[in-house]
């Protein structure tokens, strides 16, 4: 009988692993061959895209608009201000493409939960997995995003640029872990295509990257800042262009952080009865 696993009654077998990390460490091999055997198809998305991002929004249409810091929350450019909400994007979208048809496909199609929970491997490691994989899909894309933009002199210091990418993975991480749980309950995909495009299109266009928020109609301003992405976008924005206001970058730390614990137990809550259903 091996640890952590689900018995035919869809009960949790009382030897789960203490550690789910050394769990979870075990399926590095797996994501390590998965991801060298299909990284040339995310190759565009995540190492071109950030670069057409920057030309097109950030050099040519910001070429239009006059960097008032006054206007642009202290960014002498709308370049300075565009890209640190983009690269918070990024971190968003990445989160949403490997949460939703992947574990779909781990449930319904190619059935791999199964065969690494019929191991002494338990649901929360192979959650845990998967999340370190999510997590190295959004390092690895800010990254590049963020050296894509340091030769247009946009950002204030070195220490903002490094404290601006961890962001970025607890940006991925409070996006990951809710739609980790919202993709692991559904029956089949039809209900992605409205996560799409009623969650991650207006999150992406009402989060203040692009604009700031005050100059939305006041409930809608009020409304976008109740979105995770906001919070991300405000707080790299603040660290790039060294002008942080400690206060909000605890509100929106936490923010973050209480967002991603919440759907980490909801993940694990919804996969069990999944898997059992």
């Amino acid at each position: 009988m091996g640890p952590d696993r689900l018995d035919q009654r869809g009960e949790a077998r009382s030897e789960a692993p203490a550690n789910a990390i050394a769990g979870a460490a075990r399926l590095f091999d797996y994501w390590a061959i998965a991801y060298k055997r299909t990284w040339k198809g995310s190759a565009i998305s995540s190492f071109v895209t950030p670069l057409l991002y920057i030309l097109a929004m950030g050099v040519l249409l910001g070429g239009f608009i006059e960097g008032d810091p006054a206007k642009l929350q202290g960014a002498t450019s709308y370049l300075a201000f565009v890209a640190p909400g983009m690269v918070a994007a990024q971190a968003m979208t990445t989160a949403f493409g490997e949460v939703t048809y992947p574990v779909m496909g781990m449930i319904k199609w190619h059935k791999a939960y199964f065969g690494m929970t019929a191991t002494p491997l338990g649901v929360p490691d192979v959650i845990l997995a998967h999340l370190g994989f999510v997590l190295f899909r959004v390092a690895t894309t800010c990254a590049v995003f963020l050296l894509v933009m340091a030769p247009f002199g946009v950002f204030d210091s070195a220490a903002g640029v490094v404290a601006a990418f961890f962001v970025q993975l607890l940006i991925g991480l409070a996006f990951a872990t809710p739609l980790y749980a919202f993709s692991a309950g559904l029956k089949d995909e039809s209900a992605f295509s409205l996560v799409f495009r009623l969650g991650m299109i207006p999150l992406f266009l009402f989060s203040g990257a692009f604009f700031p928020v005050t100059n939305l109609d006041p409930w809608m301003a009020a409304l976008a800042r109740a979105t995770p992405l906001w919070h991300g976008v405000d707080l790299t924005r603040m660290l790039t262009l060294g002008e942080p206001d400690w206060s909000m970058v605890a509100v929106h730390l936490a923010y973050l952080a209480i967002l991603a614990v919440a759907g980490w137990f909801w993940a694990v809550r919804r996969l069990t009865r999944r898997m059992i259903s």
